[in-house]
């Protein structure tokens, strides 16, 4: 005779058609506990899922159920999920899209009632609603702040194309989970269309912008910065990140290995954004030179500041550019910066991001092809750096069809004209 299961330890039956089926106490996300059910066709299979369940209980896990409120579902994936699997930075970004937007519009609705129509409706709503109304359940938000439309007063600052792309991004990655746990059995999100995005069109500094701000930029601290951003076309994370033992001086090259991000308050130095972003650029020889200059400046700064240089426990040693007390440079920082050197500079205002669009369109307008222009960039494939630049590359494609009308010589062939005549 089988042993009887303890209490708690869950039950395994045979169903009525062929399937057997197991049912144990899990944790909901709310903290509360509920019966949950798992099926297969054989003992051992069900055995096997009851396990899993009863471990993620032992831990502490919730255990997610398919007929629980989608913001509890979304409060879940968060936790349990998204944040092993994401960066950071993209975590973040996942967690405000979801408690400001999804959360107040969805949250309330069954995980397995959810339906196109709910996602359709939801997305129409967003991309037409003011953002002050729309971020009107958090409570963070000052009062006066929230539901600006019901007073009259309508912001008129509506989400961006981009910013629905990526709402509807983390739905349907939320729903695409719930899938794989086989509580739903389809993706909704995936059915509803993906809102448009229209390329905004790269407005970089042409070259005598450039060298206006170089010559403003040459009295600052961090010139060999504003140098490198121009002439390597590095994120804003990667050039703040990179240490002495990244750049070798004498070949003239540079490893790409980390970026800097903040993270609500915090500084964290992590990975590259891609596989791609990790890569080695070589360096004109004007940024070497800058570098050397900037390496003596940073140890006369360090020794001037003595016991006040404090760099912070995890970051990295040796560090390019820190700060006058030998932290690293925030990244919201260098913005500032670039606003202050274009008004010196009498440029128009750009990003620090327009200095990396800045590089690729220089080197397009030398002639420089995209396949190594997208290695130096460090995209991840070339049809991004293709259609990224393609109203730059106009010239540089008029340029090669007026070389092909070299090559093929005078219209009628010359010499060969002469040979194709037919004897008299």
């Amino acid at each position: 005779m089988a042993k009887r299961r303890a209490n708690g330890e869950g039950t395994i039956t045979k169903r009525t058609d062929g399937r057997y089926q197991a049912a144990a106490y899990v944790y909901r996300p709310d903290g509360t506990r509920v019966r949950k059910f798992v099926y297969g066709k054989t003992r051992a299979e069900v055995a096997q899922k009851l396990t899993e369940m009863q471990e993620k209980t032992r831990q502490g896990i919730p255990a997610a159920t398919s007929a629980m409120p989608f913001g509890d579902y979304l409060a879940y994936w968060l936790a349990t999920v998204a944040a092993a699997r994401l960066k950071p930075s993209t975590f973040m970004s996942y967690e405000v899209m979801a408690r400001l937007y999804i959360a107040p519009s969805l949250g309330r609705k069954k995980l397995n009632r959810l339906s196109p129509a709910d996602v359709r409706r939801f997305l129409a709503e967003f991309r037409d609603g003011c953002l002050c109304c729309l971020r009107g359940l958090d409570a963070n938000r000052a009062e006066d702040e929230r539901k600006c439309c019901a007073k009259g007063r309508c912001c008129h600052r509506h989400p961006s194309a981009r910013t629905v792309q990526y709402v509807h991004a983390v739905l349907r990655s939320a729903l695409q989970q719930a899938m794989r746990e086989e509580l739903i059995a389809r993706n909704v999100a995936r059915i509803v269309e993906t809102p448009t995005v229209v390329r905004q069109e790269v407005r970089p500094l042409d070259r005598t912008e450039v060298r206006m701000l170089l010559k403003a930029a040459r009295s600052h601290r961090l010139y060999a910065l504003w140098l490198l951003l121009v002439s390597t076309g590095l994120r804003r994370g990667e050039v703040l990140a990179l240490t002495w033992d990244d750049i070798d001086l004498g070949r003239g090259q540079l490893r790409v290995r980390r970026n800097l991000q903040r993270i609500k308050k915090e500084l964290v130095f992590g990975t590259p954004k891609t596989a791609r972003s990790q890569r080695t650029v070589s360096l004109p020889r004007r940024c070497a030179a800058a570098l050397r200059e900037h390496q003596s400046a940073q140890r006369a700064e360090r020794a001037a500041a003595g016991l006040k240089w404090d760099p912070l426990p995890h970051q990295p040693s040796g560090l390019v550019f820190t700060t006058p007390t030998g932290r690293p440079t925030d990244p919201r920082s260098l913005n500032r910066m670039l606003t202050v050197l274009c008004r010196n500079a009498k440029v128009r205002r750009v990003r620090v991001h327009d200095l990396r669009h800045t590089c690729a369109s220089l080197l397009l307008a030398q002639g420089v092809d995209a396949r190594t222009i997208m290695e130096t960039l460090g995209h991840s494939t070339i049809t991004m750096t293709l259609d990224t630049y393609a109203h730059v590359m106009d010239t540089t494609l008029r340029a090669a069809a007026e070389r092909m009308e070299d090559a093929l010589g005078p219209e009628g062939g010359g010499e060969g004209e002469e040979a194709a005549q037919p004897p008299g």
